[in-house]
């Protein structure tokens, strides 16, 4: 591929070369017209002066050959405006895609002209910047996933691996031996959990899940999926409020319940002993407007910008359970639904996740 690529440009330098090469015999054959209309004004005076007449053959000869110097005049200019305006830009277009070809996607040809100086050949120039720049951003979201996978399999199934060596230890106590079996099933239940979640992200991304929209009772839903967390919210004395009004939607239930089951148990894991979470719906105009808050630790704004990115996780000491999957999973089923999210957070004080669907 990469010797066709040069092969290609190669092709293209020689057919920009060729554009422009005629210039050179253009300016011979100017110069050769030129020369022969100094030589028919010479031989038109000499004869008039030595042998008289004949204005009547020489004038339109003469006016031949200035009609051919003027259009050669014109071409050779055409031809030097040519070079300047078409000949750089298209080698700095070229350039740009062979760099970018080797996979340098760090190059940025030179725009030429700004303002209304700006041309086709700056958009296109513009336009490939703008291409690589994106081609990095996927690159290093790739290399990022890699990474971020890559540690968080690494450290369940070491965790899994030393405790399981422990187990086959002689002199090993029931209670130790059951404390370890314990903290091998709920490891290996993240390790599942989190392949299941890259598998349903992936699916998400690559559009292989699509919605089935029928109609079906969006307040009930949540109401189901409060009571899901009921055993956890119950453990750390939380105050659950629910204003839902009895809505029905015309979604993918599904789908949905993704995002409801993730913004709950987002709001118990980071809301403290006693705190507080409310989950509100009501009907906004044409939306369904869907509310999650809770009294929890809240974040700051640099969290709150990456949030919704692929295993993002604010709490950055790991000491809540998570793999920084769930948000990204959220986000990308309210854009399959067509919806829209938004929260809000002040640091210390909680967090409100909005979500507005059409009804």
């Amino acid at each position: 591929m990469k010797k066709e690529s040069k092969k290609e440009q190669q092709k293209a330098r020689g057919i920009t070369h060729s554009i422009f090469s005629w210039k050179t015999y253009g300016l011979f054959l100017l110069l050769t017209m030129f020369v022969c209309s100094c030589s028919l004004l010479l031989y038109g005076g000499f004869r008039n002066q030595y042998h008289g007449g004949h204005e009547e053959i020489l004038v339109p000869l003469l006016m031949i050959g200035n009609i051919i110097f003027l259009t050669f005049l014109v071409c050779l200019a055409d031809g030097i405006r040519r070079k300047l305006v078409i000949e750089k830009p298209v080698k700095e277009i070229l350039e740009a895609v062979e760099q970018i070809s080797r996979g340098n996607f760090g190059y940025r040809a030179p725009v030429l002209h700004s303002g209304k100086r700006r041309n086709e050949f700056d958009l296109i120039l513009e336009g490939i910047n703008q291409m690589a720049e994106e081609l990095g951003n996927v690159e290093t979201l790739q290399t990022d996933f890699i990474s971020n996978v890559s540690h968080e399999l690494k450290t369940p199934l070491a965790v899994i691996q030393n405790y399981a060596s422990v187990l086959g230890s002689r002199g090993l106590e029931e209670e130790q031996r059951k404390e370890y079996t314990v903290t091998i099933v709920d490891t290996a239940r993240r390790l599942s959990g989190l392949v299941t979640n890259i598998l349903r992200l992936n699916r998400l991304e690559n559009q292989e899940i699509y919605p089935k929209a029928q109609k079906y009772p969006l307040g009930e839903q949540l109401r189901c999926c409060i009571l899901a967390f009921e055993e956890k919210w119950e453990e750390k004395e939380l105050e659950v409020e629910a204003d839902i009004e009895d809505l029905d939607l015309f979604g993918d239930e599904e789908l949905l319940e993704i995002v409801w089951n993730n913004l709950i148990s987002n709001a118990i894991k980071f809301t403290g002993q006693g705190g507080t979470i409310r989950v509100s719906l009501h009907p906004s105009d044409d939306f369904a407007v869907v509310q999650v808050a809770d009294t929890g630790c809240g974040m700051d704004e640099k969290t709150g910008q990456h949030i919704f990115d692929k295993f993002y996780q604010g709490d950055t000491s790991h000491a809540q359970e998570g793999n920084g999957l769930g948000l990204a999973m959220v986000r990308r089923v309210v854009d399959i639904v067509q919806g829209d999210i938004s929260v809000e957070s002040r640091l210390g004080k909680g967090t409100v996740f909005t979500v507005r669907i059409r009804l």
